[in-house]
């Protein structure tokens, strides 16, 4: 795993791309910047490993660099899941496939390149969005998960995990505890500050009360939190 450095030295007033150099360091990136990121992980396969359908659909929606489908495809072996990843960023689906073309597990997996809000679906038995909705323009955001809804067979599973604000005097002090969770995984306040700022037009987090509402509006029955730390929360919601 390449030791991600790149906001050493990144110009400011650059915005964040899912470029090659991103794709590089980006499992460093994630275990480094997100709170909880393995915990969470499992969770969601906890929940996938109740679906009773045999050979379930999974789609991951975002699926960045494979890493989510892979462990997936390792742990639920027995469940013989159909699983599918989709990203719009040619270079994370390289590093994605030569992941997976590692694992006899992962053979199977589909990576295909394409814009989430657009592409073809079949219907589902679980749909996957981690830490993607969050770069869905704020107008948009309603349409993709209404979409993601109608193309869930019933019963089917959503699972949401975002950076979200915190409300009232907490905001603040969630955004700093969040800075020093990454001090304490190695990134100076330099690094920080600059991928701050890369982020801040790129990245547009909702509250936890927006996100539910918006996924209660789109026609799920059910929304809990499943995992939360501060300023970071993972959803799981059902279509009935």
């Amino acid at each position: 795993m390449s030791r991600d450095t790149l906001y050493r030295h990144t110009r400011p007033g650059q915005d964040f791309v899912f470029n090659d150099q991103v794709a590089e360091v980006f499992d460093d990136m994630v275990h480094r910047s997100v709170p909880l990121y393995a915990t969470v992980m499992d969770g969601m396969i906890r929940l996938l490993a109740q679906l009773t359908t045999t050979q379930p659909l999974i789609y991951d929606l975002g699926c960045s660099t494979g890493t989510t489908l892979i462990e997936i495809a390792n742990r639920l072996q027995d469940h013989h899941p159909r699983l599918v990843g989709i990203d719009n960023a040619p270079a994370m689906l390289d590093k994605a496939r030569r992941k997976a073309a590692q694992y006899s597990a992962a053979a199977g997996i589909r990576f295909e390149q394409g814009d989430l809000e657009t592409c073809p679906l079949e219907p589902a038995d679980a749909i996957l969005c981690n830490y993607t909705l969050q770069f869905i323009r704020p107008v948009r955001r309603a349409a993709l998960l209404k979409r993601l809804h109608d193309h869930l067979r019933p019963s089917g599973l959503l699972i949401i995990c975002e950076k979200v604000l915190a409300e009232g005097p907490f905001h603040r002090r969630f955004i700093d505890i969040h800075h020093d969770f990454k001090r304490g995984q190695g990134y100076s306040d330099l690094e920080i500050a600059a991928k701050r700022e890369a982020l801040e037009n790129v990245l547009i987090p909702f509250t936890v009360r927006e996100n539910t509402e918006l996924m209660t509006r789109a026609g799920f029955s059910h929304v809990e939190i499943f995992c939360k730390w501060f300023n970071f929360a993972a959803f799981a919601a059902i279509r009935t």
